[in-house]
């Protein structure tokens, strides 16, 4: 069974969350590189649980659609 992962951890420097073992950083038990997995708050800030992906726009609308076609 895997461990609760924090959401917001105080110190999240201190620990490699590369794994279930969150080692602190100083001493990694797992060999999972040389440098310690960061924790998504540090990567992508303190909402960054409630991320979601952007919506797709609906096929043949925008810009993006019509870029690859010239006039004839």
């Amino acid at each position: 069974m895997a461990k609760k992962f924090p959401p917001n951890p105080p110190h999240p420097e201190r620990n490699c969350w590369g794994c279930d073992r969150y080692c602190a950083a100083d001493a990694m038990l797992c060999g999972n590189g040389s440098e310690r997995t960061q924790h998504p708050v540090e990567l992508f800030g303190p909402g960054w649980s409630d991320w979601e992906p952007p919506t797709a726009a609906a096929p043949g609308a925008g810009p993006a659609h019509a870029a690859g076609h010239q006039a004839a």
